[in-house]
C-alpha cells in the first residue's frame, strides 16, 4: 500500500509533526530558562511592558500548556518572582494563570515559592475569579495549614482578603478547629495568628474551642504561645483564668507555674488581672499559689514566687 504525501500517517507528515514537537521543546526549554534565572529578576516588569497583548498571551500559554511545567517553573524562587509580575498584566493572561492555579491548588499553596503565585493572584484577580480562589481556600484550609508553607500562604491570604464575608468565614473555619490546630506541627502558626489580629468574636470562639484545653497546651511551647495570647485579649481572659483555677484544685497549677513553658502563662494570667483590674481574679491565683511558694523560688517559677513575695508585703503592710 502506496501512502500520499496528505495521508496523515505519511512520512513527510510524521516529520514535520516531530519537528513541530521538537521547536515546542525547544521554545519551553528557553522559556523555562528565561523565568528560573537569577539574572535580571529586577528588569522583567520592564521587558514584558514591551509586549502586546498577543506576546503576552502567548507567553502565559506557553508556561500554562501543561500543569508539570507550570509546576516546575512557580515551584522556583526566580521562576515565581517572575510569574507573580504577569499576573493582573491583562484579563486573557489572568484567565490562563487561574486556570493553571486551580489545577494544582493544593501543590501551590503547599510550596515555599509557590505560594506566593496564589497569594498575588487572590490581591490581583478580578472579584469572580477571587471568589472561587477564596471557595478553594475555605476547602483545603485545615489541610494546607498543617504543611510549613502552606500555614504561611494561609495566613497571609486571611490578611489579604478583601471581602469581609469569606474573611469571617476563614477566621470561622480556623476558630472551629483550634484544638486541632493548636496541637498540630504547623497548624498552631495559624491559631496564634488569628489571635493577633484583634478580632473580637474569632478571639471569644477560638477560646470556647480551647476551654478546657488551656492548661494541657500552656505547658507546650507553641501552645502556651497561643494561651498567652487568649490571656491578653479581654474577651477570653477570663475563661482561661477559671480553667487555671480549676487546675489549682490539684497540683497541675502548681505544677505549671514550676514548669519551664508553662511558667509564661502563670506569670502572664497574674500581669493581666492586675492590668484589666481583674482583683477577684487575681487574689484567687495568688492565694491558689501562696501556699507553695517556696517551691516556686527553686524552680523556673522564680518570678511568679517575687510576685507573690510582694503580695505577701503589701498585706503584712495592710495589717
Amino acid at each position: 500500500m502506496v501512502m500520499s504525501d496528505n495521508s496523515p500517517f505519511s512520512m513527510s507528515t510524521m516529520f514535520n509533526a516531530l519537528q513541530q514537537i521538537h521547536l515546542s521543546n525547544t521554545r519551553l526549554k528557553r522559556l523555562f530558562n528565561l523565568m528560573t534565572s537569577c539574572e535580571g529578576v529586577g528588569q522583567f516588569k520592564d521587558l514584558i511592558s514591551t509586549f502586546d497583548q498577543s506576546q503576552l498571551q502567548k507567553m502565559a500559554s506557553l508556561l500554562t500548556s501543561d500543569s508539570e511545567y507550570f509546576m516546575e517553573v512557580v515551584r522556583n524562587k526566580y521562576g515565581s518572582r517572575r510569574v507573580q509580575k504577569l499576573l493582573g498584566v491583562s484579563v486573557d493572561v489572568d484567565a490562563l494563570f487561574y486556570d493553571a492555579i486551580l489545577q494544582r491548588f493544593f501543590d501551590i499553596m503547599t510550596d515555599k515559592y509557590a505560594s506566593y503565585v496564589a497569594i498575588r493572584a487572590v490581591v490581583v484577580f478580578d472579584q469572580v475569579k477571587k471568589h472561587v480562589m477564596y471557595k478553594h481556600v475555605l476547602h483545603y484550609a485545615l489541610d494546607i495549614a498543617r504543611y510549613q508553607y502552606g500555614c504561611v500562604a494561609l495566613n497571609e491570604v486571611i490578611i489579604d482578603a478583601d471581602d469581609p464575608l469569606y474573611r469571617n468565614r476563614l477566621l470561622d473555619v480556623v476558630a472551629r478547629n483550634a484544638l486541632f490546630l493548636s496541637n498540630d506541627l504547623w497548624g498552631n502558626f495559624v491559631v496564634q495568628h488569628v489571635l493577633k489580629l484583634y478580632d473580637l468574636r474569632c478571639t471569644h470562639n477560638v477560646a470556647v474551642s480551647l476551654r478546657g484545653h488551656c492548661v494541657d497546651l500552656s505547658f507546650k511551647k507553641y501552645g502556651s504561645y497561643i494561651v498567652e495570647k487568649l490571656l491578653e485579649a479581654e474577651v477570653s481572659m477570663g475563661m482561661v483564668v477559671v480553667e487555671l483555677l480549676k487546675a489549682g484544685s490539684g497540683d497541675r497549677l502548681m505544677r505549671l507555674a514550676r514548669s519551664e513553658i508553662g511558667n509564661f502563662v502563670v506569670l502572664k494570667a497574674l500581669e493581666v488581672t492586675q492590668k484589666m483590674n481583674r482583683v477577684d481574679l487575681f487574689w484567687d491565683l495568688v492565694q491558689k499559689l501562696m501556699p507553695l511558694r517556696h517551691l516556686l523560688l527553686r524552680s523556673h517559677g522564680s518570678n511568679i514566687a517575687n510576685i507573690l513575695e510582694s503580695c505577701s508585703i503589701a498585706n503584712r503592710c495592710s495589717n
